[in-house]
C-alpha cells in the first residue's frame, strides 16, 4: 500500500497541528529515529490506547503510516497520529524533560481532567 493509497491528512502550514513539540521534544525524536537507523515513510507515531491508572495511555513509537493518519512534521522527521488519538490530544504539547526521577517524554495535554502520578496516563 502506498502513501498515496492511505488517505493521508497532511498538515498545512495555515493550519494547527493537533498536538506541538518544544525544541527538546524535536531533537529527542530526532536523535531516537537516526540512532534505530529508520528511514522515510518511517516516523513516530503518537497515540493513545486504553489502559494505565488514569484510563488512556501515551504512546510513543516508530511505525510507517495508517490509513487516515494525521501525518505531520517534527523537525526532520514524519510524525503519524490516527484520527481518534488526535482528537483526544488536540492542543497537547509534547516535551523532553530530565530530572532526578529520569528523563522522557511529558505529555502536557491541556484535555486531561486526571492525571496518573508518574504522567504516563490520564482521563
Amino acid at each position: 500500500m502506498t502513501e498515496k493509497s492511505l488517505n493521508l491528512l497532511e498538515i498545512e502550514e495555515d493550519e494547527q497541528p493537533p498536538i506541538s513539540f518544544t525544541p527538546e521534544a524535536i531533537s529527542a525524536a530526532e536523535d531516537a529515529f537516526f540512532a534505530e537507523k529508520l528511514e522515510d515513510p518511517q516516523g513516530l507515531r503518537i497515540g493513545l490506547r486504553g489502559g494505565g491508572c488514569a484510563g488512556f495511555q501515551y504512546v510513543l513509537d516508530f511505525s510507517g503510516p495508517q490509513q487516515n493518519d494525521f501525518v505531520m512534521d517534527v523537525g526532520n522527521i514524519k510524525a503519524y497520529i490516527d484520527p481518534v488519538s488526535a482528537m483526544h490530544l488536540e492542543g497537547t504539547t509534547i516535551d523532553f524533560v530530565t530530572s532526578l526521577m529520569g528523563m522522557g517524554f511529558k505529555f502536557i495535554n491541556p484535555s486531561a481532567t486526571k492525571t496518573c502520578g508518574c504522567g504516563s496516563s490520564f482521563s
